[in-house]
């Protein structure tokens, strides 16, 4: 099982500084990734300082040189999928290969979406993922791309260079459990990143239900069994081995091959460098 540590664009994280130095400590200490939240506007958490996601994790690309580094997760349909074909591409070859791609609808969409002009159908918005990140998998080969959909046109382009990842990097999806289409889509692709309707932001998800999600996305695998796929989940443990063991135990034995460390969403720390710093410093928790 791998550890990755997950921190808010916003808050004390706006400033790329402080991403470098959870970044630094995080590879000290022995946890495998970094994950960034991708929000333009999260009303929920307004008067506070945003930051652009891609320029956070090329602070933290720029000083580690191990660590796993991505989005959890990137709101495919609220960019245009050249603009972040290139924004991954230079990010895979700035960290040297690390780069792990996160994806989804995003939201809350009517702070995303709505608030910009833009569509907030789920359908629309779950057509525009679809076909941006088929889009991204060519455009990240580097050769010539002709696509003609129902969102999107490209006339005989080639973006280089490619990623460093080949044919690009890993695409985990998100969604939320039980609801099945993104679980689906996850299945297409090489990881899961699902959130819980009994478990938000922060909280272990029951391993019952752990057990059925991967039992579900197992189902709907296409690719063949040497194919690696991850499933990525996340919570708050505390730093005894013996009560970090009690959380994530039955979620490995449930099929969980990732563990994600969160502050709680409406939590005081959520956005804070000090706590997360104390917490990433600790160590990633031992099985």
């Amino acid at each position: 099982m791998r550890f990755s540590v997950n921190i808010p664009n916003f808050g004390d994280f706006a400033d790329p500084r402080n991403v470098a130095t959870v970044a630094v400590a995080a590879e000290q200490a022995g946890w495998d990734g970094l994950f960034v939240w991708d929000h333009v506007l999260h009303r929920q958490h307004q008067g506070r300082p945003f930051a652009d996601p891609w320029i956070l994790l090329t602070a933290a690309a720029l000083a580690t040189s191990r660590i796993r580094l991505g989005t959890l997760l990137a709101p495919v349909p609220r960019y245009r999928p050249q603009q972040l074909a290139r924004q991954v591409a230079t990010l895979d070859r700035l960290s040297g290969g690390r780069v792990v791609f996160a994806a989804g609808l995003g939201g809350p969409v009517e702070d995303e979406y709505r608030s910009f002009g833009d569509t907030a159908e789920p359908r629309v918005l779950a057509e525009r993922l679809d076909e941006g990140l088929d889009l991204l998998r060519r455009f990240w080969t580097g050769e010539p791309v002709d696509h003609h959909g129902r969102h999107y046109e490209v006339r005989d382009v080639a973006l280089l260079p490619p990623t460093v990842q080949r044919p690009g990097p890993p695409v985990w999806i998100g969604g939320f459990w039980p609801r099945r289409p993104p679980m689906r889509r996850a299945a297409r692709w090489d990881g899961a990143v699902p959130l819980f309707e009994t478990a938000r932001h922060g909280h272990a998800p029951d391993a019952a239900e752990v057990r059925e999600l991967v039992a579900y996305v197992r189902k709907h695998r296409t690719a063949g069994a040497d194919h690696p796929f991850e499933f990525v989940l996340g919570g708050a443990t505390p730093t005894d081995t013996a009560g970090a063991r009690d959380v994530i135990g039955p979620l490995h034995d449930a099929g969980a091959t990732w563990w994600d460390e969160r502050q709680i969403q409406t939590g005081p720390d959520l956005d804070r460098l000090p706590p997360v710093l104390r917490r990433v410093e600790a160590g990633p928790p031992v099985l």
